[in-house]
């Protein structure tokens, strides 16, 4: 049987672009060459296109300075990525695209929407899930319909914020006592995230939120057990949700350094939690990640109180697949290696169901 020829897309031009570099490495790893033939397509933090010769290139980033450009045809007849080396240019088919891509430009329905022109299967949630889950205020008011408790929060305008910062501040403070959290509303790797402990420290994080969207979500702070659980499947394929999985952040809060560079953080597989609400949370994951029109993967994150109550924190459609990563954690300590996983993700893009 002839291989299937994956593209795997990463990097991008979003502020995560050295985690989706890490995802990916840890991807490519994974896949069954045997069965697939790889071409892969870094995209620069300016957007530029680009193809890598090998694992080791995106391993070192040496692939930034390839000189052979590889676009995605937007041609469904075509199906291919055209390569382009010193004016000229050759068009190589492909089957399916991985893309490995965290945040805006990539998590956010924008490179789905491309696949979707060129016709081409790709892994992950499509065009309308990936847009609606990357906006944490679009996600809250679609969860807020299938009565599962979130945390309470305030919705910003950067533009209201600059015209009157005191109104918003008000605002917040008549809603929540500090500490609160401030986030951009798309955003991932808890990229642009502050805790506000006070008004100066607010107005920081305000600040801080507005350099990564145009509108930010000011949460109260819910005190409990910060956990993840991770859900596989979509279309006609039953939607599976694994284990559920513990952070205990080296930090005051699980940030960006805590997730991915500070060796001090932990994850606990299976941890104890109150009265039933892992149960609780496995069954609400796959409830956001239908009503959310999930496809092939997501991982859902939420708190879970000392009283044992489950507050849904966020869902994100291509989660970090680092070495450190809680989504193929989770699944590995149900059975699914990693190699596993990402061939039932490929082989899942595959069975698609075209529009």
């Amino acid at each position: 049987m002839a291989k299937k020829r994956v593209a795997v897309i990463f990097g991008g031009q979003s502020s995560e672009h050295l985690v989706s570099c890490m995802s990916a490495v840890n991807i490519m790893e994974q896949i069954d060459m045997l069965r697939y033939e790889l071409l892969l397509i870094g995209i620069t933090e300016k957007g530029h296109w680009l193809k890598a010769d090998s694992l080791d290139q995106v391993r070192s980033g040496a692939w930034k300075e390839s000189k052979v450009e590889a676009v995605i045809s937007p041609d469904a007849t075509k199906k291919c990525v055209i390569l382009t080396e010193d004016g000229q240019s050759k068009s190589v088919p492909i089957d399916v695209a991985f893309p490995v891509l965290h945040g805006p430009y990539g998590e956010d329905g924008t490179i789905q929407g491309l696949l979707e022109l060129a016709g081409i299967p790709y892994v992950g949630c499509g065009v309308l899930s990936s847009a609606v889950c990357m906006d944490k205020l679009y996600t809250k008011q679609i969860v807020e319909t299938l009565g599962i408790r979130q945390a309470s929060y305030v919705p910003v305008l950067v533009w209201k914020m600059r015209k009157d910062m005191d109104a918003v501040i008000k605002q917040v403070e008549e809603r929540f006592p500090y500490p609160v959290f401030v986030k951009p509303a798309n955003a991932g790797s808890s990229r642009g995230i502050t805790k506000a402990k006070n008004r100066q420290e607010l107005t920081g994080g305000l600040e801080e939120a507005a350099r990564h969207d145009s509108k930010i979500l000011v949460e109260e702070t819910i005190t409990g057990h910060e956990v993840e659980c991770a859900v596989l499947g979509g279309g006609e394929k039953p939607v599976l949700s694994s284990g559920v999985g513990e952070i205990l952040p080296a930090a005051e809060f699980y940030d960006y350094n805590a997730k991915y560079f500070n060796e001090e953080s932990r994850t606990v597989i299976d941890p104890q939690l109150p009265g039933d609400s892992a149960a609780q949370v496995k069954k609400a994951a796959e409830q956001i990640f239908n009503a959310l029109d999930g496809y092939g993967l997501a991982r859902v994150d939420f708190f879970v109180t000392n009283q044992g109550e489950i507050i849904f924190n966020e869902i994100n459609t291509m989660p970090g697949f680092t070495a450190i990563s809680m989504y193929p954690l989770l699944w590995e300590a149900r059975g699914l290696s990693k190699r596993l996983l990402v061939d039932k993700l490929i082989l899942t893009a595959l069975e698609r169901k075209p529009r």
